[in-house]
């Protein structure tokens, strides 16, 4: 898929530099930003073309709630590479969550693994669902606390496969999964062949509206995606859970749980819990029964 790169400039903030990139990283992300970087002169944001929604993003700056601060922006397209060609070849660190899992890339496995921990692997292609990040730890270390013995899963936004994946290796009977990028895709079929649970793992192509085409409903439905398409897209998650079953959200800041929680409740959602990480949030939903 392709992006946008785009180099804000601070100027104005002083002291405060750290304070207004972190405000407007918040700002972006209503945009469709969905990674950063901090540079000398402020930051450095990625999102996709297809999501770029300008003219929040100028609304924003122009609204930017610290006095004296002007901010600039140049935009252009990404140049394409293999952003992760290092990751790839030196592999990942395992990961544990909450002794109850553990990531690893097949190279590298933890010397205090026990028979009772869910070993998954990941072949890594993409640093972003290996575990390495926040959002993916809430959800896996939450799949990994609840019963799921004979569960059907929903992922939306596969990346890797591994939410299924967990779900699948701690008991749940079948999941489906699908994703825009045709890599990701391709990578979860192959995730879940070496993790032995490729006959029970459906990966489509195609953004939400491939739900229409997939029969049945889920008792579990996941989706660690960006806070805009979350918000779009829900109302199509909502259709596909059975009564009494769980939505969980991540993908989204600290900040923004609020306006979710009050989306999922004009769908009848009922919020369970929610927990953070680094600012990330992970918020759990139930659909009633009635």
């Amino acid at each position: 898929m392709k992006y946008f790169e785009i180099e804000f400039r601070i100027e104005g903030a002083g002291e405060c530099l750290q304070d207004a990139r972190d405000i407007l990283a918040a700002m972006a992300g209503e945009a469709g930003f969905e990674t950063f970087e901090d540079t000398d002169s402020g930051l450095k944001g990625y999102v996709q073309t297809e999501l770029f929604d300008e003219e929040c993003l100028n609304n924003s700056l122009a609204d930017f709630p610290f006095e004296h601060v002007t901010i600039g922006y140049e935009k252009r397209e990404a140049e394409y590479r293999d952003w992760n060609e290092q990751w790839e070849q030196e592999g990942f660190e395992p990961i544990v969550v909450d002794n109850l899992c553990v990531i690893h890339d097949g190279r590298h496995l933890p010397e205090d693994m026990t028979d009772s921990m869910t070993a998954v692997e990941i072949d890594a292609k993409m640093a972003f669902g290996t575990g390495t990040h926040e959002t993916t730890r809430m959800i896996v270390g939450e799949l990994a606390s609840i019963d799921l013995t004979g569960k059907t899963l929903l992922d939306c936004g596969c990346g890797t496969g591994i939410l299924g994946i967990v779900a699948l290796k701690r008991g749940a009977e079948s999941v489906t999964g699908y994703d825009i990028d045709e890599w990701s895709v391709d990578n979860t079929r192959h995730n879940a062949v070496i993790n032995r649970v490729d006959e029970r793992y459906t990966a489509l192509l195609g953004d939400a509206k491939i739900l229409d085409s997939v029969e049945g409903k889920f008792d579990i439905v996941v989706a660690n995606i960006n806070r805009n398409i979350l918000l779009n897209d829900m109302p199509r998650f909502a259709e596909k859970l059975k009564a009494g079953g769980t939505l969980l959200l991540s993908g989204f800041y600290t900040a923004d749980a609020e306006s979710l929680k009050e989306k999922a409740a004009s769908l009848s959602l009922s919020f369970v819990k929610g927990k953070s990480d680094n600012d990330w949030t992970m918020v759990s939903l139930l659909m009633p029964y009635c």
